[in-house]
């Protein structure tokens, strides 16, 4: 399929081929009739992606701080690596969009493949075909006019603001920037008996709005503004204002102060500064002001937009649904006509001209629709995309690698430790979303994209699959990848429940019958430089190992946090510990006793575990997230046979013995990932062991089940009863 994107790096924009994006949970999958374009929005998306490097960085200084913290705590090379990650990707653009369902997800309720729908939200992009979650979906009428059906999102935006304005009948509201958010905004008020004030610095809006949505219509240019509105509203003033502008200028925010009654409300929709005159407008007036939040209740909360659990009505009256599906009822009803606002429509191969006619401002404009070839037959075999033709093979023996799931870790750890190595080649991609596989195949020179989970698995030219997804689906697609009979580098964890970990291991038991597969997890930290060294000074032990991370804040609303999808941080990221102190003890574990801080007991992301092992060693992990981050995240002391070895964030390592120290530092951060990958490639292709025994493999997952079995029970757990 074809959709248009941009990359940040240069704001070079293009209609590209990617594949057919995967069917969430809880989503749709949707061909597109048409989609907007929207104005305000995405010119400054595309001018900023426009600018120099300082101009980015000027735009954006919370993530050049990320990229300093990064810097300081990673090194040169992964800060790079994280860098150019973002800026030569393809970004999509758009976000509503109106089609027919071609597919869905088995637990949709409520639509039907051949449905016409319109959507809103970023997956809503300018694509032929998107995959766009069932709450951000609104089923259509079959005779719906999907042209004004495709004004979705910014009719959601619009219809919250006016909620956040609260307005009763026969009140005055003004709206200050006559845009295309603008204009939608004064339909809806005065279609609900609201008498409305439209304002602009642009005559073209402001003559508009004149004619289709304002009872009064003024341009901010003008001498007078304050008085029209006064003899408007009787001498009162307005009772709401609404700011859809977006400016860098505090003009709009003090205009709605001054123009405001006494104890009115200012919302703020549109993207403008809020550092307002206090005096004497705000304080004197009591004015409340009231930011509203993009589409309504719902919006950015994973629970509602990912998983599909609906706010009850009673509860919450109007979510992000029910305000698109309310306006789109007024569209269909006919109580509210957006036809005029429909200026400019482009099909999808001429879409980048319209941004230049947007950013070049030839014209005048509002409305700008994208339409597409919406043929049945169109789309048939668009799940795969061929960037570059496999070259005859020289006879040398080698590891042909599919992905699944290559986010920023795998780009910047995985897919840079196998790129240009002679043993390996690169053969298809499949990420979450078409554009992301697409950014992936082409910059580091996979064969083919996908959007279909067979390309990969069940690709006969593939013999080895990486999984870096979601951990949710590890279990899934690891289980699928042995079946086919292919080896397998799974990112940690290994699975996030027992169940999964039993079901894994009768599946890699009964596959390891058939053929002789390595099976990896990413537990990188035994192969760094400096957990080596000390390996060579412990030996089997036994070992006292105390490992203190200062893990650092994860909010509560992160996949990563939710027990469902990422398992918490005890399965998905301490795991990675527990791997180091079993490989350095060089024994299994034999039980794990754990406590939390009672404070952090609901994330479980700041505790105490202790591990014991068969051959007598004994391990402490030390795991907190309420420390600064100034503070090295990751300290080891390993005591054993007389000698201390310390080792400071996989930066130094100090060995105490017979009262001397040495010391051994390297140049930037080496937790490993390269030394992983070299393993793992060697293990296939010149039949060695698994480079981590699947027995540590499999205990590891047991130590993290155990951990939160003992948090649970308050007792230590043994961990012959998980396994």
């Amino acid at each position: 399929m074809e959709q248009l994107t941009q990359k940040l790096k240069d704001g070079k924009m293009s209609v590209l081929e990617t594949p057919i994006p995967q069917i969430g949970t809880q989503s749709l999958l949707v061909r597109s009739h048409f989609s907007l374009i929207s104005a305000g929005t995405e010119s400054s998306t595309v001018t900023a992606a426009r600018k120099s490097y300082i101009g980015k960085a000027k735009e954006r200084p919370e993530q050049v701080r990320q990229v300093i913290d990064t810097l300081k705590s990673q090194g040169i090379t992964q800060t790079y690596r994280a860098v150019m990650k973002k800026l030569e990707a393809y970004s999509p653009l758009g976000y509503s969009c109106a089609g027919e369902v071609i597919d869905m997800a088995g637990d949709v309720r409520g639509f039907s493949v051949g449905d016409l729908v319109a959507c809103g939200g970023l997956s809503a992009c300018h694509a032929e075909v998107v995959s766009v979650p069932a709450n951000l979906c609104v089923r259509l009428e079959p005779d719906s006019d999907l042209t004004k059906a495709s004004y979705n999102t910014i009719g959601a935006i619009a219809m919250q603001g006016v909620r956040q304005a609260d307005l009763r009948l026969g009140e005055t509201c003004a709206v200050i920037g006559l845009g295309l958010l603008g204009q939608i905004t004064c339909l809806l008020l005065k279609a609900s008996g609201v008498r409305v004030v439209g304002i602009d610095i642009d005559p073209f809006m402001v003559d508009t709005a004149r004619k289709h949505c304002a009872d009064l219509a003024l341009n901010r240019d003008s001498e007078g503004v304050y008085n029209r509105i006064m003899e408007f509203t009787h001498g009162i003033g307005c009772d709401a204002v609404i700011i859809t502008a977006a400016t860098n200028s505090t003009d709009p925010i003090n205009l709605a102060g001054t123009i405001s009654r006494k104890r009115g409300t200012v919302v703020v929709v549109g993207a403008v500064p809020t550092g307002f005159d206090r005096d004497p407008h705000y304080y004197r007036k009591e004015l409340q002001l009231r930011m509203s939040c993009s589409y309504g209740p719902g919006r950015y909360d994973p629970s509602y937009e990912e998983k599909g659990i609906d706010y009850p009505a009673g509860y919450v009256r109007w979510t992000e649904n029910r305000n698109m599906h309310a306006f789109q009822e007024l569209i269909s009803s006919g109580k509210i006509d957006i036809g005029y606002l429909t200026t400019h429509t482009f099909k999808l191969q001429d879409a980048p001209s319209a941004y230049e006619m947007m950013l070049e401002k030839k014209e005048p404009f509002i409305g700008i629709l994208i339409e597409y070839n919406a043929a049945q037959d169109h789309l048939r075999d668009k799940s795969r995309v061929t960037i570059k033709h496999s070259h005859a093979s020289s006879g040398t023996k080698k590891v042909s690698i599919g992905f699944i799931g290559a986010g920023s870790y795998a780009q910047s750890n995985l897919i840079p430790n196998l790129q240009g190595n002679n043993r390996v080649d690169l053969k298809g991609v499949l990420t979450s979303t078409g554009t992301s596989s697409r950014s992936v195949g082409d910059r580091y020179g996979f064969d083919f994209c996908t959007g279909n989970e067979k390309d990969i698995i069940e690709n006969p030219e593939i013999n080895t699959v990486f999984i870096a997804t979601r951990h949710n689906t590890h279990a899934e697609y690891l289980i699928k990848a042995l079946n086919a009979g292919k080896h397998v580098f799974l990112e940690k964890p290994l699975c996030i429940t027992g169940e999964e970990l039993i079901s894994v291991q009768d599946t890699f038991e009964s596959a390891s019958q058939k053929a002789s597969l390595k099976l990896m997890v990413g537990y990188n930290r035994r192969f760094s430089p400096l957990a080596r060294a000390v390996k060579d000074i412990v030996g089997n032990g036994p070992a006292a190992v105390h490992y203190r991370i200062n893990a650092g804040h994860i909010p509560p609303d992160s996949w990563i946090q939710d027990p469902a999808v990422g398992g918490g941080r005890i399965i998905g990221e301490v795991c990675h510990f527990v791997d180091l102190i079993t490989f350095l003890c060089g024994s299994l574990p034999d039980s794990v006793y754990a406590s939390t801080l009672r404070d952090h007991h609901d994330h479980l992301d700041t505790l105490i575990a202790t591990i014991t092992y068969r051959n007598g060693s004994i391990g402490n992990i030390c795991y907190f997230s309420n420390g600064d981050k100034a503070l090295a995240k990751e300290h080891v002391e390993i005591f054993a046979h007389g000698t201390t070895s310390v080792i400071e964030d996989f930066r130094q390592l100090k060995v105490y013995s017979r009262g001397r120290v040495k010391k051994r530092s390297l140049l930037g951060q080496d937790k490993g990932q390269e030394g992983e990958i070299s393993r793992f490639i060697g293990s296939i292709l010149e039949g060695k062991e698994n480079p981590i025994p699947t027995e540590d493999l499999f205990t590891t997952s047991a130590v993290t089940f155990g951990i939160l079995g003992s948090i649970r029970t308050g007792t230590p757990i043994s961990l012959h009863s998980i396994l």
